[in-house]
């Protein structure tokens, strides 16, 4: 049974393939196999297809056929521009959005601090990271790429004894170029999911 997500994801892809891009394969990127297009995406193989989008094994929620098909609909040629991040209440329209992402994105993460920075090789590895510049603050950072044109900056702070834990998490600067402001609030909290599946929850 498809549900609402499935049917809107389908609908991007009849729009997109309606009238294919030439050059979406440069502008995602992805490597191009016929009418398909399979690029890297939260960690794991992601294909676009006329059929549907699959994502690794496919246990996924349903939303993140949006999030993708909306990634394909605005991929364009700029390449991700990094710096300077910026925090997602500075992408345009985003203030509806920006107490579900500091809930969703940011503070699942926080009480897991400990466990995040053992498991930085792993998660950086899984999500094409790096380290943070080196004028990003806080007790440890590093920068993870969900999706190949946006990048996301966390920021951990470790708890002492007057402040919990806490993060941050900002955006590549034309990170809005790429995706509307909902599914960039969305790329936030399934990028943060993923980090807690690598740590083991």
């Amino acid at each position: 049974m498809t549900d609402n997500y499935e049917k809107i994801a389908r609908e991007n892809l009849q729009r997109l393939y309606a009238d294919l891009p030439a050059d979406l394969a440069d502008n995602l990127p992805a490597q191009q196999d016929g009418n398909r297009f399979i690029f890297t995406a939260f960690g794991e193989t992601c294909v676009i297809s006329p059929e549907g989008i699959t994502l690794g094994s496919g246990d996924h929620p349903s939303a993140m056929g949006i999030l993708i098909s909306l990634y394909a609909l605005h991929a364009r040629p700029e390449p991700c521009i990094a710096e300077p991040f910026k925090a997602f209440k500075e992408c345009p329209n985003s203030m509806p959005y920006v107490g579900a992402f500091t809930t969703h994105t940011e503070q699942i993460l926080a009480p897991r601090t400990e466990a995040v920075q053992n498991a930085l090789p792993q998660i950086k590895q899984t999500l094409a990271g790096s380290d943070a510049p080196a004028k990003v603050s806080g007790d440890f950072a590093f920068v993870v790429y969900p999706l190949p044109k946006i990048a996301l900056c966390y920021i951990f702070y470790e708890a002492d004894e007057d402040f919990p834990a806490s993060v941050t998490c900002l955006y590549s600067q034309n990170a809005d170029a790429f995706l509307p402001v909902d599914a960039l609030a969305d790329t936030g909290e399934y990028t943060s999911r993923k980090i807690l599946e690598i740590i083991g929850k």
